[in-house]
Parts: structure tokens; C-alpha cells; sequence
């Protein structure tokens, strides 16, 4: 198959399956601090079926715009997590406000972001926002804080 090539992404025939999803594992772990369980289902789907190859290439691609994108980790991340709030999308709002976290961004610049998107996306943005905010508060930031 073609996956044994995985020429799109440069790596050669000789890796494993294993040390191949070790790699791209590798490389979330870098920008986001960890695996997003949509990743393992991916990769997971990619060996049983031989697309480790396309898996190869999405990520490679993914690394060329963040990783050389003018804005920065730290910025790429709190758009991420903003845009994501605009459209609803939860998990990965969570997955990518802890990229945030993890890039160097603070609670007060995803307060931040939320606010933003309160003005851009309404009420149900801003509030997903606040909810996921309020899960990644330090315990020394309660209520009575």
C-alpha cells in the first residue's frame, strides 16, 4: 500500500507503524501537551487500514502553518481556542485552551478571548468559554478568591 512509502510526509519505509504514531504522537505532545483522544481514534483507524501515510501528511501540513506561522505558539493556540468557540465546538475549544495554557498564554488571556467572542459570536461563545475557563482555574482561584 502506499502507506509503506509515506513519501508525502519524508519518512522512510524502514520505521515501524509504531514508531511512525510514536512520532506524530510525539508532536501533539510538543504543541498541546498531549494527545487528544481524536488523535489516538485517528491514528488507530490509520494503521488498521494503512493510511498512516495521510495521518503523516495532515500532521506535517499542521506543523508547517503553526509551527512557522508569524503569530507564535502562544497566539496560534488562543485563536484556535477562540474560533472554536465561535463555532460551538467544545472538546476541542478544551484542547486547545490548554494548548494555550501549555504554549505560555494565562487564564486571563483566555478570559480574554472569550470576552471576544461574547462581541464576535454572542452569549452561547462566551459562556463555553467561561465554563472551560473555570475548568482549567488553579484550586486557588475558587469563588472566594
Amino acid at each position: 500500500m502506499a502507506d509503506t512509502a509515506a513519501g508525502a510526509a519524508g519518512v522512510t519505509g524502514e520505521r515501524t507503524a509504531v514508531e511512525r504514531s510514536e512520532a506524530l504522537r510525539e508532536r501533539y505532545r510538543s504543541t498541546l501537551g498531549a494527545v487528544p483522544p481524536a488523535v489516538e481514534d485517528r491514528l488507530r483507524v490509520a494503521r488498521a487500514f494503512g493510511r498512516l501515510a495521510t495521518e503523516e501528511a495532515f500532521t506535517a501540513l499542521r506543523d508547517l502553518v503553526l509551527a512557522d506561522s508569524p503569530l507564535g505558539g502562544r497566539v496560534q493556540q488562543l485563536v484556535h481556542f477562540g474560533q472554536l468557540l465561535a463555532l460551538g465546538r467544545a472538546e476541542p475549544a478544551r484542547i486547545h485552551a490548554r494548548g494555550a495554557l501549555h504554549a505560555g498564554a494565562g487564564i486571563a488571556d483566555l478570559i480574554g478571548v472569550a470576552e471576544t467572542a461574547l462581541i464576535t459570536s454572542g452569549t452561547p461563545s462566551y459562556a463555553l468559554g467561561l465554563e472551560i475557563v473555570v475548568e482549567l482555574l488553579p484550586d486557588d482561584h475558587g469563588p472566594a478568591a
